[in-house]
C-alpha cells in the first residue's frame, strides 16, 4: 500500500510504531501531488518545503516522546482559512497575493496537534458555488471522473482527499460545502453544529451560516479532525462554550445501532430526485434497520422554503461581508483617480460573475423598501425550520437522506444556469438555517459516480451522527473503493 492511501488514523499508529516517518509519509504525498495534480487540480497554492520542514519538525518531536494527535499528519487547507505566512485567496483575483500575518484559531490548533500544512485548496470565489467551477483560477476535476464536478464549494479539499494529495482536509460548510463535495467524491464530510469550530479566521461568505468542517476518508479519521479544532474560542462570539467530548471513543461505543431511532424526513426524498440515488439511499436505510435502527417517518413541512430563504439570508451577509473588498488595505487595487472610481474599478476587476450576482441579490434584499418583504420573511422561514428540527429531534435520535437529489454532474453543465445551480444544495442548505449538524459518508454508486448519505443531528449532536455512521460504515466497503486515476 502507498503510503499517501492510507487514512489518518492508519499513519498515526505506523508513525507511533516507527514504521514509517513523518517525512516518508509527507513526500509520498507530494509525489501522489506531482503525478496526478494536473489532472486533478485540487489545489491553487503549494507549499512542498514548508511541508517537509514541518515533517522534519514532527519526527524530531516524535523521537523525544511526544506523541500528538495529527503529529507529522499532511493535510490540505481550503483557501478561505487564514494560514500565517502562506497565500490565502479565497479563490478571488481581489485577494491574490495576500499574505495573512496570523492563523485562523482552526489552523492554529492544528499546528498544536502537529499536522503538516500540504498547500491550499481550490474552491469557488468566496465559497460562493456548489461545483468549484467559480473559482478565479481553475476549476477542479472530481478523481472519480475526471469530466465531473467535485462539488463546492470546498470541492477541492474533497478532490484531494479522494486523489490521495491529503491524508485529510479542512473545508467550510456554509450550505453544505463540505458535504456535496464529500458525497460527489465518495469521501467523508461532516459540518459540526454552527458554533462547535471558531469561525476566526474564516473568510467570511455568510456569518450566521458559516461552518468549519473536516473532509477525510473515513469516519474515525472526520472524528479525529473535530478533536482537534472543535471548542469554545474567546476571539469568535458565536463560538459555543459547550465541553468538548473525545469523538473518536464516543464512535466506538454501544451496542451498533440498536435502539437508535433514525428519522426519514419525507420531504427529502424530492420529486425530480435521480433514480439511482434514492434507491441507493434507500438501501442504506434498510442496511440501518438491519444493524438495529428503528426507521420513524418525520416530517419536516417547510424544507421547501428552504433554498429561497437560504439565498436571501446568505446574499445579504455576503453583501456585507465583501464591502471591505475595497482597493485600499489589503488585495488587488485598481486605481481610479479617486476613491469612489478606485472603490468600483477594484471591485469590477477583482470580482467573479457569481460573487458579484450574490451581492446584488444581497444589496437588493436589504435595501429600503425591500428590507421587510424579503431580508425579514427569510429570517422568519429560518425560526419555522429550526422548529421543525427541534420536533423531529424530540421522536429521533438522528435523521437520513440523501447529500443531493442527484450525482456528480459534468463540467459546464449547470455553471452557465445559477437556478439549477442553486438547487443542488436543497437538501443541505436547511441544516445550515437551522444551526444543527450533520455527516455525508459514501452508500452506493449510480450511474458509476458516489451517492452520499447524509445523517442529521440535532445541535451539539455530533456523538451521534458520527456513532451511526461509523457503525455504518464498519459493516460496509464503500469507503474502501478509491478513485482509480
Amino acid at each position: 500500500m502507498e503510503l499517501y492511501s492510507l487514512t489518518i488514523h492508519e499513519a498515526q499508529e505506523k508513525l507511533r510504531q516507527g514504521e514509517i516517518s513523518s517525512v516518508e509519509l509527507t513526500e509520498s504525498v507530494l509525489e501522489r501531488i506531482d503525478a496526478v495534480e494536473a489532472k486533478v487540480g485540487a489545489y491553487i497554492s503549494l507549499q512542498p518545503e514548508l511541508a517537509v520542514r514541518m515533517a522534519e519538525m514532527a519526527d524530531e518531536r516524535r523521537a523525544v516522546g511526544e506523541d500528538r494527535p495529527l503529529l507529522g499528519i499532511p493535510l490540505g487547507i481550503k483557501d478561505t482559512i487564514i494560514t500565517h505566512g502562506v497565500p490565502t485567496t479565497a479563490a478571488s483575483k481581489i485577494l491574490d497575493g495576500f499574505v495573512p500575518p496570523f492563523d485562523a484559531t482552526a489552523i492554529d490548533r492544528l499546528r498544536q496537534a502537529g499536522a503538516v500544512f500540504v498547500g491550499k485548496t481550490n474552491c469557488d470565489e468566496f465559497a460562493m458555488g456548489s461545483s468549484t467551477e467559480y473559482s478565479a483560477f481553475h476549476p477542479t476535476r472530481n478523481p472519480r471522473n475526471l469530466n465531473c464536478v467535485p462539488g463546492g464549494s470546498s470541492g477541492g479539499s474533497a478532490a484531494a482527499v479522494g486523489a490521495g494529495e491529503a491524508l485529510g482536509s479542512l473545508g467550510s460548510d456554509t450550505g453544505g460545502s463540505v458535504r456535496l463535495p464529500a458525497s460527489f467524491c465518495g469521501v467523508v464530510g461532516l459540518k459540526p453544529t454552527y458554533g462547535r469550530v471558531s469561525r476566526y479566521g474564516l473568510i467570511a461568505f455568510g456569518s450566521s451560516l458559516d461552518q468549519v468542517g473536516p473532509i477525510t476518508k473515513d469516519v474515525e479519521d472526520a472524528a479525529i479532525l473535530l478533536n482537534a479544532i472543535a471548542g469554545h474560542d474567546a476571539r469568535d462570539s458565536t463560538s459555543l462554550n459547550a465541553p468538548v467530548p473525545n469523538y473518536v471513543d464516543e464512535i466506538k461505543q454501544g451496542d451498533g445501532l440498536k435502539g437508535i431511532k433514525v428519522g426519514i424526513p419525507q420531504e427529502y426524498f424530492t420529486e425530480g430526485m435521480e433514480p439511482g440515488v434514492a434507491q441507493t439511499v434507500r438501501a442504506a436505510i434498510d442496511h440501518l434497520a438491519d444493524l438495529g435502527a428503528e426507521p420513524v417517518e418525520v416530517s419536516l413541512p417547510n424544507t421547501g422554503y428552504g433554498i429561497p430563504a437560504y439565498y436571501i439570508v446568505a446574499t445579504a451577509e455576503a453583501s456585507a461581508n465583501l464591502s471591505r473588498y475595497d482597493g485600499v488595505r489589503f488585495g488587488l487595487r485598481q486605481d481610479g483617480g479617486d476613491m469612489w472610481n478606485t472603490f468600483s474599478q477594484t471591485r469590477e476587476a477583482g470580482f467573479g460573475p457569481e460573487v458579484k450576482r450574490r451581492i446584488m441579490l444581497g444589496t437588493y434584499a436589504l435595501s429600503a423598501g425591500y428590507y421587510d418583504a424579503y431580508y425579514l420573511q427569510a429570517q422568519k422561514v429560518r425560526t419555522l425550520l429550526r422548529q421543525d428540527f427541534e420536533r423531529a429531534f424530540e421522536k429521533v435520535d438522528v435523521m437520513v437522506s440523501p447529500v443531493a437529489p442527484m450525482v456528480a454532474f459534468e463540467i459546464n453543465a449547470k455553471v452557465d444556469d445559477p437556478l439549477q445551480m442553486y438547487l443542488t444544495d436543497v437538501l443541505t442548505v436547511s441544516l445550515n438555517l437551522a444551526g444543527v449538524c450533520g455527516i455525508s459518508i459514501p452508500c452506493g454508486f449510480s450511474e458509476g459516480m458516489p451517492v452520499g448519505l447524509q445523517i442529521i443531528g440535532p445541535a451539539l449532536g455530533e456523538s451521534a451522527i458520527l456513532r451511526t455512521a461509523y457503525q455504518y460504515e464498519q459493516t460496509t466497503d464503500w469507503h474502501k473503493q478509491p478513485a482509480e486515476l
